[in-house]
């Protein structure tokens, strides 16, 4: 692998600077031995080298220069011209030849793959980038990873995005952006873990949000998930709510499609009582590593779990105050209180 423009999935180097929020997460998790798909990162230098060998710099610059976030349409417009300038822009050969090389090294032939975006201002404690880029499922040959990361690249200046680095005053033109490249998980199940209860505060349960197929129609907020609060220690199932999971995300060619979910899979619990331990067991676990609660995405595929990504979780409410268990009576309070009971 040439370690400028790709590295391995779980090389220390990859860190935010260089991976993006994303990347720098799953290169943690996968170091950690926790079971990630494996794959590898196309850095931020490879995007960086994509803008200055098409010489975006100066369209980005000006384009921005002129959109305004109060006018959403001078966003649209922004987007719609550096979008069409990275659509039109040449792949440098020697990115592509890295892509090519490392994309070959994973198992199988032409393997499908996830390609995600993965921003240095993505998945930070403290803002929420979520969603924001694009994700490609599914994608097969060294062709269709170059394209998928080009349209990643391209991704980092939606009209949403564009705004909300204004709002926060962020500039624009200190980011960058990776792609992480990974094998896909054939998922029969996936979902959400969050390693606190985002309703509550309390750090003593996780909720989990599982639905049939790949994670895209969850997360797109598609289908209504079942819904399991679980006990962090025990794994105790608290709470389930079984939902009508009407639609579902599932591989079609070489891309994917949202189905209708089969009449025997619509109304049945996704997780058993031992699959939702098990996924409680692997958020405690990297929760651990972070040192506080944590986003999760997961998948299940012939019984294994996976984790595809885990993020710091932005807005969670302090924890609800114990109801208490014993009270102190006032003076007088004893006899009263015997007299009434007599």
């Amino acid at each position: 692998m040439n370690p400028q423009y790709i590295l391995h999935l779980s090389d220390s180097r990859a860190d935010l600077a260089t991976a993006g929020g994303k990347g720098a997460s799953l290169a943690r998790l996968s170091a950690a031995g926790l079971p990630v798909p494996d794959g590898f990162h196309v850095t931020t230098a490879a995007y960086d080298h994509f803008v200055g060998h098409n010489r975006l710099g100066s369209v980005i610059s000006a384009t921005c220069a002129s959109a305004d976030g109060d006018q959403p349409s001078t966003l649209q417009r922004a987007s719609l011209t550096i979008q069409d300038s990275f659509a039109n822009g040449q792949m440098p050969e020697e990115i592509a030849q890295a892509i090519t090389l490392a994309y070959g090294e994973l198992p199988g032939t032409d393997p499908a793959v996830a390609v995600r975006s993965s921003a240095t201002v993505e998945d930070l404690p403290d803002l929420s980038f979520a969603g924001q880029q694009e994700s490609f499922l599914n994608v097969c040959g060294p062709e269709a990873v170059q394209e998928a990361v080009k349209r990643c690249w391209a991704s980092l200046w939606t009209a949403r995005a564009i705004g909300y680095r204004q709002q926060h005053h962020i500039g624009q033109e200190q980011i960058s952006l990776a792609v992480v490249v990974q094998l896909l998980v054939p998922a029969e199940a996936s979902g959400i873990l969050f390693t606190a209860n985002p309703l509550t505060g309390r750090r003593d349960q996780v909720m989990i949000s599982a639905a049939w197929g790949l994670g895209e129609a969850i997360v797109g907020g598609l289908v209504t998930p079942d819904t399991l609060i679980v006990d962090k220690t025990s794994g105790q199932i608290l709470e389930r709510e079984t939902a009508d999971k009407r639609v579902m995300t599932a591989r079609r060619g070489k891309g994917t499609e949202e189905k209708s979910t089969p009449d025997h899979q619509r109304h049945r619990p996704v997780l058993s009582d031992e699959e939702a331990a098990g996924l409680t067991r692997l958020g405690a676990r990297i929760e651990n590593l972070y040192g506080l609660p944590m986003d999760i995405e997961w998948t299940l595929a012939v019984g294994k779990l996976a984790i595809v990504q885990a993020r710091p979780i932005t807005a969670l409410p302090e924890p609800e105050p114990p109801a208490p268990d014993k009270w102190k009576l006032p003076a007088g309070a004893y006899v009263a209180m015997r007299n009434n009971i007599v």
